[in-house]
């Protein structure tokens, strides 16, 4: 046998064990996982004493702004800015322009792509009420990785793009949408059995308070808070989840930021219900006493928000409440992030910067190894229908592994990162536990931090896989 990939003397890390294994990989696939050497030559063979070898990781909330702002960001740095960071897969977002609303822009979508993948990438549907509704079945046969719903944004009547900052009376933008409408999106997802995903802020509440904020001349971090307090996501947490009750929909909470939405989770989990919940390093990492520290920089929506709620959200990590962490990357530039608080834009990179403050957990022990590779690679995969082609180091599945050297130490750097835009709350971080290696279906697209010119990512489809 002439092997096209060995991995030898690692220690492979599922999410119950870890134990030391050669692994063997042909034509893009694990063949054989042993203690044991086979026989054969081997094309390339990386020694991986004292290193853990893991599932691929994954990254299920990236925007990547390709087709659209691409100013900002695009999907060749993106993805390459995943394989720098370890991450073998990621799932692209679907408010771009224009937006993957129907089967023609998805096919659009996985032909643009297809040229820039460093790795391999999912692609989410959007929810726009009405306006896509009847499309929503045959978005589902044409092999999207799930369906998003951004609760509570108004929508471009024209180019069908979301509006971030509503206010009543603005032309050509038609209003959030109201609870029939909703309803109506749960029952068409709930008919394709895939996941449904909100984006969980009330607007109403939203609007009004930070009207109140804005007219006494809040601008303060605080001030933001208020105006988007931990109520603004637990009355959409309660209503999604009745929404789900009622319709038998399998509903994901996105990006989860208070301790009342992991408790309102967890007590829907106790009663039976399929409602699963993600967070993002942002949450796990820093809180709203972190501001003065880190600045504009980590303005996301939802905001960061307290310590209790740091600590609620560890907590669901542990007991499962939490299934899986993400980076929710939505990079912008420089000058559009460098101004008032107030007025510059939510969001900044973190496909690049995900693993390493997870592992660095890992390291200080506030979760495990074992703990990684089930936030990471393992769960994803489970409820995105993918696993165990994916999320998996079993024989016969997709080699997709993340080789990490848990003993480095070093400083994340924004100046270091592989996106066009270099803005992160993480500049000069100190953290332990590196990927050295990302390898994608057999492919070496990272190894010591050097990165492949060869884009070899294809398009992952829960319908074919």
């Amino acid at each position: 046998m002439k092997w096209d990939l060995v991995i030898k003397n690692g220690t492979v890390v599922t999410n119950q064990e870890e134990f030391r294994a050669n692994l063997f990989i042909k034509d893009g696939i694990i063949q054989a996982v042993t203690a044991e050497e086979l026989p054969g030559e081997a094309a390339d063979t990386i020694d991986a004493a004292g290193k853990y070898v893991f599932p691929g990781f994954m990254d299920t909330h990236v925007h990547s702004r390709d087709p659209g702002a691409t100013y900002k960001e695009d999907f060749y740095h993106s993805s390459l800015a995943a394989a720098a960071g370890g991450i073998t897969a990621v799932f692209e977002m679907p408010n771009t322009n224009p937006p993957i609303n129907n089967p023609e822009n998805f096919q659009k979508q996985v032909d643009n792509l297809a040229s820039k993948a460093f790795v391999d990438y999912g692609i989410w549907a959007i929810c726009l009420g009405h306006l896509n509704l009847d499309k929503l079945s045959s978005l589902h046969e044409a092999g999207v990785i799930g369906f998003k719903f951004f609760w509570g944004y108004a929508v471009h009547a024209k180019t069908y793009q979301l509006m971030y900052n509503y206010k009543t009376g603005m032309e050509d933008v038609i209003p959030p949408f109201g609870d029939g409408d909703v309803y109506d999106m749960f029952v068409e997802v709930a008919k394709t059995g895939q996941m449904l995903a909100i984006h969980a802020e009330n607007n109403d509440l939203i609007q009004h308070l930070t009207n109140k904020v804005e007219a006494r001349g809040g601008r303060t971090y605080e001030d933001l808070l208020e105006g988007r307090p931990n109520l603004a996501e637990e009355l959409t947490v309660h209503s999604g989840i009745a929404m789900a009750k009622q319709t038998g929909a399998r509903l994901h909470i996105l990006h989860v930021s208070t301790a009342e939405a992991v408790e309102a989770i967890r007590q829907a989990q106790q009663e039976g219900y399929p409602i699963t919940a993600e967070t993002c390093p942002h949450y796990l990492f820093l809180s709203a006493e972190d501001y003065d520290k880190v600045g504009p920089q980590m303005k996301v929506y939802p905001p960061v928000k307290y310590k209790k709620d740091q600590e609620a959200l560890w907590e669901g990590i542990k007991d499962g409440t939490i299934s899986f962490v993400c980076s929710d990357h939505a990079p912008h530039t420089e000058e559009e992030k460098d101004g008032d608080l107030w007025s510059i834009p939510a969001g900044m990179c973190g496909v690049e910067t995900l693993a390493p403050l997870m592992l660095d957990a890992a390291a200080k022990g506030t979760i495990s190894r074992t703990d990684v590779t089930s936030l990471l690679a393992e769960a994803p995969a489970k409820l995105f229908d993918i696993y165990p082609k994916k999320g998996s180091l079993r024989v016969g599945t997709d080699a997709d592994i993340t080789i990490v050297d848990m003993e480095q130490e070093y400083t994340l750097r924004r100046e270091a990162l592989h996106s066009k835009s270099k803005v992160t709350a993480y500049d000069g971080f100190e953290v332990k536990g590196k990927p050295v290696y990302t390898i994608v279906r057999g492919h070496v697209v990272m190894a010591d931090g050097e990165l492949t010119t060869t884009p070899v990512g294809q398009l992952i489809n829960p319908r074919t896989i």
